[in-house]
């Protein structure tokens, strides 16, 4: 009988390290087994892709992925040299991006490595944790205002290009990270009127993941270079699915049953300007 596995955060707390300086990192050698990677050249592969990509985007690679080759023992004594690397979480995030998101130890490993890294920057640029809940809203609402253009870039160059196939493709994301609710049954479930934004009646926790489901399906689309609008509405139901699997596999709340703020994010933001007056 074949062993079933639960995975859950702790798969990949459990094998991080942290150094002297307080920096978290993870072996390569051990995310490979925690990935499910029976041989390390195939690992190998995606670590190389991930390589490309830090470069890519503009950061130093030698800041994310660092050669750290270790001895091992073998029999009689014996001692061998292996290839491991120390990677950051950036690093990981890559990594797990290149992975198939059809295992579901690779699928936890995007929304893990990939939450966790938004936490850090966003802890790193504004003291995240230290704002308020309204605070973060602002923030998350602005990160994905930004977000939302990207994707619906990414969504036209796929073939989504009326307005209309664009309401369609945005109204599979919802279906996907909401249970099967389009963006009609979310607004009233809000008791929301017509003219009001959903985004801007969503808690932080709610905003986090949307956010996470828009740059994702904006990743997975210029990735694969996803082509046709059936082919987009589809891409972008699965990412939204399988945020909406990872969430309830981390024992977090359905983004549906979230309670609504009292406040828009509209409100927040007049209060905001009248006391910097």
């Amino acid at each position: 009988m074949n062993e079933i596995k639960t995975y859950s955060e702790q798969t990949f707390e459990s094998i991080k390290h942290v150094d002297e300086n307080g920096m978290e990192f993870w072996y390569a050698r051990e995310l490979q087994k925690a990935l499910e990677y029976t041989e390390w050249r195939n690992f190998e592969k995606s670590v190389d892709k991930a390589r490309e990509a830090c470069k890519s985007s503009g950061f130093l690679e030698k800041d994310h992925f660092v050669d750290a080759n270790k001895m091992i023992d073998l029999a009689k004594g014996a001692q061998r040299e292996i290839v491991d690397i120390k990677l950051s979480r950036y690093a990981c995030y890559l990594i797990v991006m290149n992975g198939d998101p059809r295992k579901e130890v690779i699928a936890l490993g995007q929304t893990y490595f990939a939450l966790k890294t938004r936490k850090q920057e966003l802890s790193e640029q504004e003291d995240f944790e230290q704002l308020t809940e309204d605070q973060k809203r602002l923030a998350i609402r602005g990160e994905l205002t930004e977000h939302n253009k990207s994707l619906a870039e990414a969504a036209k160059n796929a073939g989504v290009t009326t307005t209309q196939d664009y309401a369609i493709f945005q109204n599979k994301g919802y279906q996907g990270l909401y249970g099967g609710l389009g963006a009609k049954q979310i607004h009233e479930r809000k008791g929301l009127k017509k003219s009001q934004n959903i985004l801007d009646h969503m808690g932080s926790t709610e905003l986090a993941a949307n956010l996470f489901r828009a740059t994702q399906t904006d990743e997975k689309l210029r990735r694969e270079n996803i082509q046709g609008k059936a082919a987009a509405n589809r891409t972008h139901f699965e990412v939204g699915k399988k945020v909406r699997e990872t969430i309830k596999e981390l024992g977090g709340t359905m983004p549906e049953d979230l309670p609504t703020p009292e406040k828009s994010i509209k409100q927040i933001e007049k209060e905001t300007k009248r006391i910097g007056k």
